[in-house]
């Protein structure tokens, strides 16, 4: 238990105890975000099982630069299995989602339950308008050298969400996503030169052949591509349930947290199988 980094450079945490058949929990954080977005619900996640937490690659404390090409799916198997968690529900949020989508699809049988929080990443087939002027603000600013004004661009986007103003958000967490999106930005201001490998076909293609129970909560403020991806995941999964949440943007799990916990612990209990 605790926190360690993998011999590949991945940073993680780990803590809880197993409660009788209680399964681990992995979770997996939004792009604008690293491991630091689950401290709300970390206690009460950690109460009676197992939970995992890491830094995505060229996030939070995962600063080592990928020798070839970047497969998110595949650290997080890695650390997985350094840490000897064997099966496990897999929460991701966001780009974390399209992640945790991807190891469902590689090794289903590491995958208790999907919760998919707003998911995007490797599951955004094509951006809306909304999201191409969101990815061409954040361009504009970095190309610019203006970190000041590309962290402000995901706030505005991610936290605030498209029909809310900045005052109508909890000072603190648009406080935490901001140093947590900047030190992303300076972690991989070098990285111009890595690709990342996705899987072909790509995730989005491939929503019918995840199995297993699938639950999807998304903000009814998130963004137009956000909503309709996450309605698209629950007509096509097998196995899903869509949950919409009034009045919260892109990350509802900083937004409520206490309310997000509950969702989540209620949700893993009902598929300890």
């Amino acid at each position: 238990m605790g926190k360690g980094r993998t011999a590949t450079g991945i940073v993680f945490e780990v803590a809880g105890d197993s409660a009788g058949r209680a399964l681990p929990v992995v979770l997996l954080h939004a792009g604008v975000a690293d491991r630091r977005m689950w401290d709300e619900v970390w206690d009460e996640l950690t109460a009676d099982r197992v939970v995992l937490r890491l830094d995505l690659r060229g996030f939070g404390d995962s600063n080592a630069r990928p020798i070839g090409p970047l497969i998110n799916h595949v650290d997080v198997l890695a650390t997985m299995d350094a840490v000897g968690v064997r099966r496990a529900h897999l929460v991701g949020a966001s780009v974390g989602a399209g992640v945790a989508v991807e190891i469902g699809l590689v090794e289903p049988g590491r995958v208790a339950s999907l919760f998919l929080v707003g998911p995007g990443g490797s599951l955004i087939e094509h951006p809306s308008e909304w999201l191409s002027a969101v990815w061409r603000a954040e361009v504009d600013a970095l190309d610019s050298v203006d970190l000041d004004l590309a962290v402000e661009a995901n706030l505005r986007a991610w936290v605030d969400g498209p029909d809310r103003e900045p005052g109508e958000v909890d000072p603190e967490v648009r406080a935490l996503v901001g140093a947590m999106q900047r030190r992303a930005f300076e972690v991989t201001a070098d990285w111009d030169d890595v690709e990342e490998d996705e899987l072909d076909p790509p995730a989005f293609a491939r929503l019918a052949e995840i199995a297993g129970p699938t639950l999807v909560l998304v903000g009814e403020g998130d963004g137009d591509v956000i909503v309709e991806i996450a309605e698209l995941v629950a007509e096509e999964v097998p196995d899903a349930q869509l949950v919409r949440w009034p009045g919260t943007a892109h990350l509802p799990s900083m937004e409520r947290p206490g309310g997000f916990a509950a969702l989540a612990r209620d949700w893993f209990a009902a598929n300890d199988d």
